[in-house]
């Protein structure tokens, strides 16, 4: 009975994000470009790119095998890294901020679009997380030429 109104508590608690709980940018350049000047930006913070997610390529793939006719991406990826330093402080302000790490950025062409290209993040709540937010937003921003 324990487990159940635990789990029950989780549940409530827990929030699925939505379109306007990310932060975009778009832009002409191309998806190359922005992706390059992406790669670029994270490791001129002197980070460590994690892993690189061919989300964009794994939909079209599966595409048939889930039953979908939908092409929703022409090229879309997101790239995973962390920053020891503000990670560590982030977590002694609340051991609990585990979840939003590692941090991510997607760069993405919808497959409707007539060559603009979308780079963003998931936004973070209000407190120390505003540390990562403003981090990220200086590498979207480096990453398509607005700094």
């Amino acid at each position: 009975m324990k487990t159940w109104i635990l789990a029950a508590a989780m549940g409530l608690a827990a929030q699925t994000a939505t379109a306007q709980e990310m932060v975009t940018y778009t832009t002409d350049q191309s998806f190359g470009d922005v992706a390059f000047g992406l790669e670029s930006a994270i490791l001129d913070k002197g980070l460590v790119i994690d892993s690189v997610s061919h989300v964009g390529e794994m939909l079209e793939r599966t595409r048939a095998d889930v039953g979908s006719d939908v092409v929703l991406f022409k090229e879309a990826d997101t790239y995973s890294f962390c920053s020891a330093s503000l990670s560590r402080e982030v977590m002694e302000a609340d051991p609990m901020n585990i979840a939003f790490c590692p941090y991510d950025i997607f760069v993405a062409e919808l497959a409707e679009s007539e060559g603009e290209v979308m780079i963003g993040y998931r936004a973070f709540p209000e407190g120390e997380m505003q540390k990562i937010q403003d981090l990220l937003d200086g590498i979207v921003r480096a990453a398509i030429g607005m700094e």
